[in-house]
């Protein structure tokens, strides 16, 4: 057992109060001291304690943004704990409650964090048996536990609750490598959908959001925003503003805003203010940006090489050259970047809607010239991040703000603000060169991606010549292709790769008149890819047909992986060959993530990548001329609607012993692919470029076969 502290064990003990409580570590040691408050375990993540009511509590840097972990790590426990659903209470993404966390992203709570949080269960499981042993004076092999009763077997009037064996226990236990968790076959709690932790109030209103955080003597701020990304201030005139009753104007640091206690009267004093801006020519728009692209992208660095491709492509009798393309979309949460921050007693408190609340508080102390420990982020409920909450501006603002006045601030986004300082999902472009034999099977793959990164490029075919290169990606180096942020976006790069990748099979397969999903089975060995396949196909009742069906009317298959799990959509669409408009009616989706623990979470998660994958797929590019961002509200910007979705019917696919995988992303991935190639199969024509809008697919109709 680790017992590796920063602290002194009692002063920790008075921290998180009486009762037991385990600790859980992920390391590497090196990464979490970055938390410099010491106040817990340098190797910690998260913690949970039983107290003397008998209640359990997780403390975790977690947060739930709709994707329903906060019920699914509940769940864990109550299953390794043995204690029933309901004696759970989690607090999450407090940064003075809970240890460090990188943040909630990625589709990696359950994948990576879950296996941790059940160790750190049954590790308290494994205290309170040994306590309820010398209480009851029997050997723990006697002992049996269900809903936080522990009671000798076969004498369940010999009982004691965790309850009674935590009073007066000042007991504190990091996570035992050899921690014994619980099998499938023993579930309980796990595997099922119980009614979720956060329905109630959401769905009666009584959820609460950082907008929805009032603080005594607030202002609402208004921030002068330049009109384009690289605009430089060259004239400011804030008098007029100042000179509105009730009105405070900030002009440091580079932050000009209007503040006032009513958002309405704070917006009338910022349009008050007069300043001009130098705003440099563009170099690219939304048409020209692929070529910019690939003009400006290096060679690229290989992700993947097995065989001898310029052999291949030389021996090949036929090959098929192709370039995709996809513009930047937007996250466009329904709930816009929001913060309250309020400084009082040299600490500062922000409220924020963010998917990184440690690295959220670390970046404002920074700001601020604070210590970690002197700034607190609390993380309310998120309305929706899909990565795009990783980063947070508008905390640093709130907070650099209320320090400056001295009284509490909320700085809340308009839609505008949304779309302008997003962090997007890249614009890029996939070049693609395939071949294929005699017998129908792939001989070659040569395949290179522009600014989308690797995350989905990888081959699941069985390919014996095959080369990777990436160009650019959506963080580190190659950002610098953009003029605008671009950043995590719900499986980030994927979906192009995907698209790309699905499409280019497909172009194949009616090439050589074979059915779609035959060819796919006749090249892969992939045995969770083969099954999710075949399960996909036969809950759509697929009847193989080797050449489109040209008449307006048509399915089309992709598959992918992502987030550990692996998935295959069939989209059944009808194109309007007079408006060009696609209607998706029906999409089956197959997934295999190993063990499930919540498998109606699992399914949500499924319907909401597939309601989400028709705006990449179909309507959903932003707009921009240079460093202007032409889109900013959803009146040019078109998100799916209610009335928009197909039947959707989900199926997943078991493998009890593989742990549980993502489930945040893997079922948008193939999205664009699947619609892609139904939309070939209802007209005869290829589409190289998403999203496919209307006026794009109607152009491409109209012109001669």
């Amino acid at each position: 057992m680790s017992e590796r502290f920063s602290i002194d064990r009692r002063e920790f003990i008075k921290v998180v109060g009486g009762g037991v409580v385990v600790l859980v570590g992920m390391g590497p040691s090196a990464l979490l001291a970055q938390d410099r408050r010491r106040v817990y375990p340098e190797d910690l993540n998260a913690y949970l304690r039983i107290g003397e009511d008998g209640r359990v509590t997780v403390f975790t840097g977690k947060i739930e943004m709709g994707q329903g972990v906060m019920t699914s790590q509940a769940q864990m426990v109550a299953e390794e704990l043995r204690v029933a659903l309901g004696a759970v209470e989690m607090v999450m993404g407090d940064t003075d409650r809970c240890p460090w966390d990188m943040g909630t992203f990625g589709s990696l709570t359950t994948r990576m964090f879950g296996p941790f949080l059940r160790a750190a269960a049954a590790e308290a499981r494994a205290v309170m048996l040994r306590l309820a042993s010398e209480k009851l004076g029997v050997p723990r092999g006697k002992l049996v536990v269900a809903d936080g009763v522990v009671s000798v077997a076969g004498e369940p009037a010999r009982r004691v609750t965790y309850g009674e064996l935590a009073q007066g226990r000042r007991i504190l236990r990091t996570v035992d490598d050899t921690a014994v968790l619980r099998k499938v076959s023993e579930f309980t709690v796990m595997g099922g959908s119980p009614q979720r932790f956060d329905a109630v109030a959401k769905v009666t209103g009584a959820a609460q959001f950082a907008g929805d955080v009032v603080r005594p003597g607030m202002l609402f701020a208004c921030v002068l925003r330049p009109p384009a990304h690289g605009a430089k201030l060259t004239r400011l005139d804030v008098n007029a503003a100042a000179k509105l009753p009730g009105v405070t104007v900030v002009n440091e640091g580079g932050l000009v805003a209007a503040l006032h206690a009513d958002p309405e009267a704070a917006a009338k004093a910022l349009a008050r203010i007069d300043a001009s801006w130098e705003t440099p020519a563009p170099p690219f728009d939304t048409e020209t940006v692929f070529d910019h692209l690939v003009k400006a992208a290096k060679p690229g660095e290989a992700a993947g090489v097995k065989g001898d491709v310029a052999a291949a492509r030389a021996a090949a009798t036929r090959l098929f050259e192709s370039t995709f393309h996809k513009g930047y979309v937007a996250h466009a949460p329904i709930e816009p970047h929001t913060a309250v921050a309020e400084s009082k007693d040299g600490k500062v408190t922000v409220w924020a809607s963010t998917q990184t609340p440690f690295p959220t508080r670390e970046r404002i102390a920074r700001e601020l010239g604070l210590a970690n420990e002197n700034v607190r982020v609390i993380t309310p409920f998120v309305g929706g991040g899909f990565g795009g909450k990783s980063a947070g501006l508008q905390a640093s603002e709130a907070a650099r703000l209320a320090k400056i006045t001295g009284k509490p601030v909320q700085v809340r986004w308009s839609r505008a603000e949304e779309f302008f300082y997003d962090t997007f999902d890249p614009a890029a472009v996939v070049k693609l060169v395939t071949a294929l034999d005699a017998a129908g099977r792939i001989t070659l793959w040569d395949y290179h991606v522009v600014a989308a990164g690797d995350r989905g490029a990888e081959l699941f075919y069985d390919v014996p010549n095959a080369s990777i290169r990436v160009s650019g990606g959506w963080r580190g180096e190659g950002t610098e292709l953009h003029l605008f942020g671009v950043g995590p976006w719900r499986a980030p790069g994927a979906n192009m790769n995907v698209f790309a990748k699905e499409s280019q099979v497909d172009i194949m397969a009616a090439a050589a008149g074979i059915d779609p999903i035959e060819l796919r089975l006749r090249n892969m060995t992939d045995g969770r890819m083969r099954r999710v396949l075949e399960a996909a196909a036969a809950a759509y009742g697929w009847k193989p047909r080797a050449v489109p069906a040209r008449t307006g009317r048509g399915r089309g298959v992709a598959c992918g992986v992502d987030a550990g799990s692996y998935v295959a959509l069939i989209a059944d669409v009808a194109v309007d060959r007079g408006t060009g408009t696609v209607e998706v009616e029906r999409v089956v989706a197959a997934q295999e993530m190993g063990v499930v623990v919540n498998p109606e979470g699992a399914k949500m998660q499924m319907e909401g990548c597939i309601t989400q994958g028709l705006g990449y797929a179909l309507t959903e590019e932003l707009r921009f001329r240079g460093g202007e961002i032409l889109d900013r509200n959803f009146d040019t910007y078109a998100l799916p609607r209610f009335s928009w979705l197909p039947r959707i019917e989900t199926v997943l696919v078991r493998n009890d012993g593989l742990d549980p995988q993502g489930g945040g992303e893997p079922a948008i991935v193939p999205m664009g692919g699947a619609i892609a190639n139904a939309v070939f199969d209802a007209t005869g024509v290829r589409f190289y470029r998403l999203p496919l809008t209307a006026a794009r697919v109607r152009a491409a109709l109209a012109k001669p076969a």
